[in-house]
């Protein structure tokens, strides 16, 4: 970790290597996890005690969602849109003083927490992206990520709360098909076991030539949802 530059973004390996063995995970450009807790009361002290640990850097790289059954945590450099070694150093630092409350950063698998840590984004398919981008922005009151003004770049809701909007370039119109499909990206230890859940629900398998980037399922009628994770993207984009 010590090796870790604390400015730059670090690649998604690095970054998930890094704090895989304390119970956090890498997704979209954040480091996740959760704490179980059993009552408000304590999601309360725990709040406060990861918030104390972090100190002056809480507001440029910390979220807390509290819940009477959790405490969801996660870690961005908010002004780059990346994870870099502050908050590797973070997430140690929190995993902690959680510990120190007789509590435990984890929650990232189906195996430890019924709905485990994972982000949520829309995918719209677009034959002119430009053109409908402003619209989608406007309308859910989003705005541009750090560093991704392009007129084809996802958007985002500025307090995190409500998934990532991200655009899909199509080549022709595609009547009676969907163009709107969600990705939910969850842990890399996580997705092949919501794949098959997914699966023995009635889902469709409908293209699994990227995993373990991701896996394209669909319902009986044939509404699609990919399941993701950072692992193999690296270098897919080092071949690019």
């Amino acid at each position: 970790m010590n090796d870790l530059d604390s400015s730059a973004p670090l690649s998604r390996t690095a970054a998930s290597r890094s704090v895989e063995a304390i119970g956090w995970r890498y997704l979209l450009a954040t480091l996740c996890t959760s704490v179980a807790v059993t009552s408000f009361d304590q999601a309360i002290r725990i709040a406060a005690e990861v918030a104390a640990a972090c100190g002056d850097d809480s507001n440029r790289h910390l979220r807390i969602d509290l819940r009477s059954d959790r405490v969801e945590l996660s870690l961005q450099t908010r002004e780059v849109a990346a994870v870099t070694g502050r908050d590797v150093e973070l997430a140690h630092s929190i995993s902690s003083a959680v510990a120190r409350l007789d509590a435990v950063t984890a929650g990232v698998t189906s195996a430890e927490l019924g709905r485990p840590v994972q982000m949520l984004e829309m995918a719209i398919d677009a034959l002119d992206i430009p053109a409908i981008r402003p619209f989608w922005r406007a309308v859910m009151a989003y705005a541009d990520e750090p560093g991704s003004h392009g007129p084809e770049d996802a958007i985002v809701d500025p307090t995190g709360q409500l998934p990532a909007i991200w655009f899909q370039q199509m080549d022709a119109p595609r009547l009676q098909r969907n163009r709107v499909h969600f990705d939910s990206t969850v842990s890399h230890d996580e997705a092949e076991a919501r794949v098959r859940a997914a699966l023995d629900a009635g889902g469709v398998l409908v293209d699994d030539s990227y995993a373990r980037s991701f896996w394209v399922l669909a319902d009986v009628e044939g509404n699609e949802v990919c399941v993701c994770t950072w692992t193999d993207r690296d270098e897919r984009d080092s071949d690019d």
